[in-house]
């Protein structure tokens, strides 16, 4: 095993993976808060009772405090549909039901906002707005809807992009000579086959992960770059219900080989056809398209 493989995966062993899976994805995780009845019904009426003080989940939900907690809360709320659309959203009655500042309530609305959740305007207040506005290729809103109401949509559509995104990548990557990239990517081969044999899913799909981020960068395309975060966050809601990875099996670690293999002979056809492979592994994935045939 390469230094690279044993420090990736001790790393993977040694530290929590900031990853959320379905389990832990609870879209209500909180107790209810003393004096959170100090909001009225008719702001949220119809509201899961067990929402309560934001400062109850784990600390450094996603490493940003109660900010990214309250993020994370309203977010799901809203791609649930739980907080519809044209819900207004007082920040006072945000504040005392979870229990946080103005200050962070603020801040959480501003990247809401961004998002395209939720829209503020004078004399109107902050409104929760249609489906139909969201940022869906933002990662959070990406695993919000995977793991909400809407995850066989969010999964299904989220193949479907990847199909179109990767074996382009895996093609252009073919014919950008790069051997640090490519010996990079041999490398997380590599690590993948040590994992799957010790069982280590974690460490499978770390390097599952990265092994599709360098891809996308060595194709060379800034706007397919750009995209690469979509992929990152489908890798995390697709496949295995614990780690949501790719499912680590024999198959999807030849495919692998198979894409470095093409790369490192400049082969742009046996590369994005090594990737749609790749991609049919997935059973989703086999509902959307055929697999490629064999010529």
């Amino acid at each position: 095993m390469s230094t690279l493989a044993q420090t990736m995966m001790t790393a993977a062993r040694s530290a929590d993976s900031g990853l959320a899976g379905p389990g832990e994805l609870n879209r209500y995780p909180y107790a209810e808060a003393p004096g959170a009845g100090r909001v009225g019904p008719s702001a949220w009426e119809g509201v899961d009772p067990e929402l309560g003080r934001v400062g109850r989940r784990a600390a450094g939900s996603r490493g940003r405090g109660l900010h990214g907690q309250l993020v994370q809360q309203l977010g799901q709320m809203i791609v649930s549909g739980d907080l519809g659309a044209d819900r207004p959203l007082v920040p006072e009655e945000i504040g005392q039901r979870f229990e946080v500042s103005r200050t962070v309530v603020r801040e959480s609305l501003r990247v809401l906002e961004a998002k395209g959740l939720v829209s503020a305007r004078p004399n109107v207040g902050t409104r929760v707005r249609p489906v139909s506005d969201w940022n869906l290729l933002d990662p959070d809103i990406i695993e919000w809807r995977a793991f909400g109401p809407q995850r066989d949509d969010q999964r299904r559509e989220l193949s479907e992009l990847r199909w179109t995104i990767e074996p382009l990548a895996a093609r252009l990557a073919a014919g950008h000579g790069r051997e640090d990239v490519q010996q990079r990517l041999g490398d997380m081969v590599e690590i993948m086959g040590h994992a799957m044999a010790q069982g280590d899913s974690l460490t499978f799909s770390r390097a599952d992960a990265e092994f599709h981020a360098l891809l996308i960068q060595l194709a060379g395309n800034r706007m397919l770059e750009h995209l690469s975060g979509i992929v990152s966050a489908a890798l995390q809601v697709s496949g295995n219900p614990i780690t949501g990875c790719d499912r680590p099996n024999d198959a999807s670690l030849g495919h692998h080989a198979r894409i470095v293999d093409a790369l490192a002979s400049a082969d742009g056809t046996a590369a994005e056809v090594a990737m749609r492979q790749l991609l049919t592994v997935h059973p989703e994935v086999e509902r959307v398209v055929p697999a490629p045939r064999e010529h």
